[in-house]
């Protein structure tokens, strides 16, 4: 997938002077995951709270740079949690994204609405009879959950899914921690969210340096979107290969660097 292992990549946080200096001439724009990023991983997805200290941060730096939220769970779900105006938030994986002056939801991911409302059925059925296994809907999405399924039932949550998803041609299947992912089988994701974001908020140029942080597989395709032209942060020590250039151990350390970055901007 990427081209080193996690455990390989030089640390954010001592790789500080490297950084700062490619932001000498350049406006930084800040790309964030939220689960796992912003927040530790937790068992039930409602309980990944923000700190008010990661608040706070966001908080000083959204007033300093662009700063967006781009994450798998819903936009109207992520963005009471963060709970700060002034951020653009892309939800689904990039599917639905607003903010100041912005709003858009992709059209192809509007048209296989009716075919998650299925799957959506479908999946219920033969999962919630699974102990520990939820089915959470999302606009643009429906994730499947097994990190409270006990481990030799995980394959009925793997086999189920995948049932589903052969009756429904209009869709494709993801993972994550812990998750098996319906979504629109259309060529859209983190990655290409976060191209769009920068054409439409006029920070496609030469002169800004975009950062994409984040912690899971599905911020793979961010990191490689930016390629040279930005600085990705893997958060964790994931067991596959990443494209991003960096990294930072967790949460706590994310919080470090952003604070480190308001800094720096803040002293010109």
């Amino acid at each position: 997938m990427g081209k080193s292992s996690a455990g390989d990549l030089p640390s954010a946080l001592e790789s500080w002077d490297e950084i700062a200096g490619r932001l000498m001439n350049n406006i930084p724009a800040m790309f964030l995951d939220y689960d796992g990023t912003l927040t530790p991983i937790v068992s039930q997805p409602e309980d990944a709270l923000l700190s008010e200290d990661m608040r706070d941060v966001l908080e000083e730096l959204s007033g300093l740079c662009t700063v967006a939220v781009v994450s798998g769970r819903d936009r109207l779900d992520v963005q009471p949690l963060v709970g700060l105006d002034g951020l653009v938030f892309a939800g689904s994986h990039g599917f639905d994204i607003a903010g100041p002056g912005l709003r858009m939801e992709h059209e192809g991911g509007t048209h296989c609405l009716p075919e998650l409302e299925a799957a959506e059925r479908e999946l219920h059925e033969r999962l919630d009879i699974v102990p520990g296994a939820r089915v959470e809907r999302k606009r643009f999405a429906i994730a499947n959950h097994y990190r409270n399924v006990a481990d030799k039932d995980v394959p009925i949550v793997e086999d189920a899914v995948r049932e589903v998803l052969s009756l429904h041609p209009q869709l494709r299947m993801s993972g994550g921690k812990k998750v098996f992912e319906l979504r629109p089988d259309i060529d859209w994701d983190k990655g290409r969210a976060v191209l769009w974001l920068l054409d439409a908020l006029k920070l496609d140029d030469v002169a800004v340096l975009p950062f994409y942080i984040g912690d899971d597989v599905t911020d793979e395709d961010a990191f490689a979107a930016l390629g040279e032209r930005g600085v990705g942060i893997l958060v964790g020590n994931p067991p596959y290969r990443t494209q991003a250039s960096y990294g930072l151990k967790d949460t706590a350390e994310v919080g470090r660097f952003l604070q480190g970055l308001a800094h720096l901007l803040k002293d010109g």
